[in-house]
């Protein structure tokens, strides 16, 4: 569904993706994983169109939307969830959640039944101000938003960043339900462990290159994946961009 071949993306002239290529089936998740300053966030931004400065190929379907404006990437099936949520806080969760719908048509029920069966809580808070919010609620509210809309790839910045255990737990079960449910995912994620426990495959990105990809099965039996992750990560941070 989603294939980046030799992707290139920077602020300005100062240069972030170099080169990067990776691709994700239909139907599979997919874990990026990377220090902090790696260029995870800067390729979801690359792939959903809202940093300019980028060339190579960046395919949905075989469509290679690089040159792309953000609403036609959007039209494609692509929806982020993005960093630290950015929910409408004056508006309440029921307008959250329709904003995540104004592109669709007619009745908006079976939507809205849709994103309250995962997230229960979005429902008993549906009139609150999203602001008023915990933030594993505006988490939730954050992915309900982007789920309005019938998304057919979904991609999640940091979905777990500074969240309760508890909230983690809730919110990884309704993401495994999305998951049965064949929706295609690509997942930005520094903690090995949600990600190897979530995802099918991981590529790891250090310095805005792809340094290391495999299953998260085969991953997880690597006694050393610890050491070799921080490793690749300070050898990344010691080369600095080339």
């Amino acid at each position: 569904m989603l294939r980046l071949s030799d992707v290139h993306a920077s602020y300005g002239a100062a240069p972030v993706l170099q080169g990067v290529s990776l691709d994700v089936a239909a139907r599979e998740t997919v874990a990026l994983l990377g220090p902090n300053g790696a260029g995870k966030s800067t390729l979801l931004a690359a792939i959903t169109g809202t940093i300019r400065h980028r060339r190579g190929e960046i395919a949905v379907d075989g469509r290679n939307l690089v040159r792309e404006d953000p609403h036609v990437i959007v039209e494609s099936g692509v929806r982020l969830v993005p960093e630290g949520r950015l929910v409408f806080a004056p508006f309440t969760v029921e307008d959250n959640l329709r904003l995540g719908a104004v592109r669709l048509k007619g009745d908006l029920r079976e939507r809205f039944d849709y994103v309250y069966g995962l997230f229960p809580r979005l429902l008993e808070r549906k009139k609150q101000p999203a602001g008023t919010l915990s933030g594993g609620e505006q988490q939730m509210l954050a992915i309900g938003r982007a789920l309005m809309s019938k998304p057919r790839l979904l991609l999640l910045d940091e979905p777990f960043l500074g969240l309760a255990p508890l909230v983690v737990t809730e919110i990884r079960k309704s993401l495994e339900m999305l998951r049965k449910s064949g929706l295609t995912v690509l997942m930005v994620e520094q903690k090995l462990d949600v990600a190897l426990a979530f995802a099918q495959r991981a590529y790891v990105l250090i310095k805005g290159r792809v340094v290391l990809q495999d299953s998260t099965a085969s991953l997880a039996r690597r006694a050393d994946l610890s050491d070799l992750y921080f490793s690749l990560a300070t050898q990344g941070i010691a080369s600095g961009p080339r």
